[in-house]
């Protein structure tokens, strides 16, 4: 069977390049006689591995010698908790930008800690725009500030950095992890899944200032102290191994296309294609605020919810696969990630095109 061309939000499909690679060193990694997925993470073999993503990681996407790069599981959902009990710890404060679902739990998961404020919400708005911020906005006494950089769901996100002063910014960018050049220094933290644009998933990646590090509290379990994962190398515990050594060629391909001001290239001219289509549609909508819509997730609907399943329907037959909306909001969504071919979202369109002559 023919590969069909994946939108699915996560995980999602991986480069091809990268699947035949990591198949020819499924049942012999360079001459171990062994695959990645069997051999030990104590080895001198693994340990190559997990210092060449790290590496990889810093050049790719230029993080200083300050930050340390930690390799962890639990996906963004155990983050939730692992960002309140390492750093919400010198004024109990926090402060949360909500733009969606993942925002939202994020936030949900932080009032367990401490005392935590919601600075901005676009709930009132079904989440279709990112609210523009100062730093006047913020607490100055917060522990840290919170945003979910790309929102998965609702198809956002952030083209500005927020400027908070002297309150160190955290973001997930689990949905546009590896997708553009960003700026690591404007960050104390930022963390992401990597089943959407760097692996399988089983594998978080997060950077931290090292500065921040060491106020853990008490209570908080080992395998999600920052601390002690970064003085471990990332191997206080089994690591996912075999999410690594994918990331690991994920970042060479990456680095091979000419590196993120490349992929950003490819990724503007994706969305740029799918998101003309819609603004020319007489049936499909978009209803982001176009000045926040995101690179990496589009979505759209007919406004018929019939006629969506049917499109849906229709779609997958054709080979166009997991485009239906998330379940709480419905519609369509195609996420258009790093390994999404420009050839896809065009084919993509293509068929768009013929569904609305047949439906109109």
């Amino acid at each position: 069977m023919a590969r069909v061309f994946n939108f699915s939000a996560g995980p999602s499909m991986l480069p091809e390049s990268v699947l035949n690679r990591a198949a020819a060193e499924m049942l012999d990694y360079k001459g171990s006689g062994q695959s990645v997925m069997e051999m030990s993470h104590r080895s001198k073999v693994f340990e190559e591995i997990i210092q060449e993503a790290e590496a990889l990681f810093r050049e790719v996407l230029g993080i200083p010698e300050n930050y340390k790069v930690l390799f962890l599981q639990g996906g963004a959902t155990a983050q939730f908790a692992g960002i309140p009990m390492n750093f919400m710890n010198k004024n109990q404060k926090a402060d949360y930008v909500l733009t969606g679902q993942f925002s939202t739990k994020a936030y949900k998961e932080a009032l367990k800690y401490g005392d935590v404020r919601v600075v901005a919400s676009s709930k009132e708005a079904t989440f279709s725009y990112i609210p523009k911020l100062e730093r006047k906005d913020f607490d100055s006494e917060a522990d840290y500030v919170y945003v979910c950089f790309n929102n998965t769901v609702y198809g956002t996100t952030y083209h500005y950095i927020p400027d908070t002063g002297d309150v160190p910014l955290f973001a997930d960018v689990s949905s546009c992890f590896l997708s553009e050049p960003m700026d690591v220094t404007k960050f104390g933290l930022i963390y992401g899944g990597a089943q959407k644009n760097i692996g399988p998933a089983g594998l978080t990646v997060l950077i931290v200032r090292e500065d921040l590090l060491g106020n853990a509290r008490d209570i908080t379990p080992s395998v999600i102290d920052y601390t002690q994962q970064a003085a471990a190398g990332s191997l206080l515990n089994t690591p996912p191994c075999y999410s690594i050594y994918i990331c690991k060629l994920i970042l060479e391909w990456i680095k091979n296309l000419g590196g993120l001001e490349a992929m950003k290239e490819r990724n503007l001219a994706k969305s740029k294609l799918l998101y003309d289509y819609l603004d020319s549609s007489k049936l499909f909508t978009n209803g982001v605020n176009k000045e926040d819509r995101s690179m990496m997730n589009v979505t759209f609907v007919t406004g018929n919810p019939d006629l969506d399943a049917k499109f849906v329907k229709e779609a997958t037959a054709a080979g166009f696969v997991n485009l239906k909306g998330h379940r709480s909001v419905g519609g369509m969504r195609a996420s258009i990630y790093n390994a999404m071919p420009y050839e896809g979202v065009e084919q993509l369109v293509a068929f768009m095109k013929q569904f609305e002559s047949d439906n109109t």
